[in-house]
């Protein structure tokens, strides 16, 4: 029987026979990748950023966690991570947590997410959310405990650095607005490790100094402050210690960190906040600079009244000196003496003209005698002109006596009005020694200027000092 010869090639060993090979199916390579992956590798940590984010509306939460060379599939079911699953952002770093598995679907291995920790600024804000959460829930931020800040302080205490930009600021506006008021430094750290503790201890310190004085000199509130910064430059003030210093304070607490738009744990604790070093400063002194400019305007105020009523007693003077003037005793004197001078005249004038008609009449009779013999009517007549001229003189005599009458009673009043009656009461008349000016106003007499003095008896000399 004859052999077919043999092929030079014998590929029997390299491909065996149909009932030699193991052929598995796409499922179960993936499951046996699958369990290969959760033995040698299991529960692992992995950092990296997040990329392609997706919150599906069943709660869980789907994204690529990458880095400059790879990228991993990772899936946040609904119960994993409760804490932070609102901080995760597309571009967030994070160090991760979970079991590296197969999603068989997809034959794509992924990360099961049970744990995140977020970094760099995301963690730290989460840090500060959850912090205010339990705080508030504690009621540290009740605004029923704030107390209301007092208004005229005396002396203040600070915390913050000695050094820094903060305590510069508030010492420059409190020495502008309210010079008296007493500042009392306490210096700490106002960040890097352990600020927070020192900030802690300098509030409580000055609280015990404060209870250890007399009442008039305890503080009045206390004022933690620090310039602006980073978040992290600011975490001292949204550590717990800190908040819990705040709380724990018997003295009113004044927040005023950072800038206008930085908020930390410690302005919500604190019975005030303000958005810088400078505009706590002005809030602490507000109530003094109000009642500074109050005193001023007031002042200013009294000025006005005080020269306004001046004036008006001015002008009300000057109408007693007219009216004085015009009622003066010797101007009373000069007008009766002058009507009395009227009286003179008149009855002077009068006797004129009963001289002039009586001796009328004494040429008519004496031409009528010529006439007829009246030795009988001669002798008559002249017992009637007689009669007349003794009448007449006393006429004369009756009228000067009640002229001199109204003379003298007019001399008294003078005399009862003069100044010679006024120096008999004890008063006295204070003239220029040179000039015999009277002097009215001791504001006019100036130093060295010789008085001289009417007293009831006599006169003093005196020379202003």
């Amino acid at each position: 029987m004859s052999r077919k010869p043999s092929s030079q090639w014998d590929f029997g060993e390299l491909f065996p026979k149909e009932a030699a090979r193991k052929v598995l199916t796409v499922a179960e390579l993936t499951g046996e990748i699958k369990r290969t992956l959760q033995k040698q590798i299991g529960q692992i940590w992995v950092t990296g950023e997040i990329t392609n984010l997706r919150a599906q509306g069943s709660g869980h939460m789907y994204f690529t966690l990458k880095d400059a060379a790879a990228q991993l599939s990772c899936v946040l079911f609904r119960g994993e991570a409760l804490d932070v699953r609102e901080a995760l952002r597309d571009g967030q770093k994070v160090v991760l947590n979970g079991d590296l598995t197969v999603y068989e679907p997809r034959g794509q291995y992924q990360l099961r997410v049970t744990a995140v920790e977020l970094q760099g600024i995301g963690a730290l804000q989460v840090a500060f959310e959850k912090l205010k959460q339990k705080l508030a829930a504690e009621g540290l931020f009740a605004p029923e405990r704030k107390r209301a800040l007092p208004r005229f302080p005396q002396r203040i205490g600070i915390v913050t650095s000695g050094t820094g930009a903060a305590i510069r600021d508030v010492i420059h506006v409190i020495m502008r607005r309210d010079p008296g008021l007493e500042l009392m430094l306490a210096s700490c750290r106002v960040q890097g490790a352990g600020a927070a503790d020192e900030i802690a201890c300098a509030i409580e310190l000055l609280n015990q100094w404060s209870a250890a004085q007399e009442p008039g000199q305890r503080l009045d509130l206390i004022l933690v402050t620090r310039g602006g910064g980073s978040l992290e430059d600011l975490w001292a003030f949204n550590e717990e210690p800190v908040a819990r210093a705040i709380f724990e304070s018997y003295l009113p607490v004044i927040s005023a960190v950072g800038h206008e738009i930085d908020f930390t744990i410690s302005d919500f604790v604190a019975d005030f906040r303000t958005a810088t070093p400078s505009a706590a400063a002005e809030i602490i002194t507000a109530e003094a600079m109000v009642a500074r400019e109050f005193v001023l305007r007031t002042r200013q105020r009294l000025g006005q009244l005080a020269r306004r009523r001046l004036n008006e007693q001015l002008d009300e003077l000057d109408a007693l000196a007219g009216r004085l003037a015009r009622m003066h005793p010797r101007r009373k004197l000069n007008e009766t003496l002058q009507r009395l001078d009227d009286l003179q005249f008149s009855l002077v004038r009068c006797a004129r003209v009963q001289l002039r008609e009586h001796q009328n009449r004494f040429a008519r009779l004496l031409q009528r005698l010529s006439h007829i013999r009246p030795s009988a009517q001669i002798k008559q007549r002249r017992e009637v002109f007689g009669q007349t001229e003794r009448r007449f003189q006393e006429l004369a005599q009756h009228q000067l006596e009640r002229l001199q009458a109204r003379l003298q009673q007019a001399e008294s009043k003078l005399r009862l009005l003069g100044p010679e009656n006024v120096l008999q009461r004890g008063y006295s008349i204070t003239m220029d020694a040179e000039s015999g000016e009277i002097v009215r106003d001791a504001a006019k007499v100036k130093p060295g200027q010789k008085l001289k003095t009417r007293v009831k008896s006599g006169e003093i000399r005196s020379q202003v000092e």
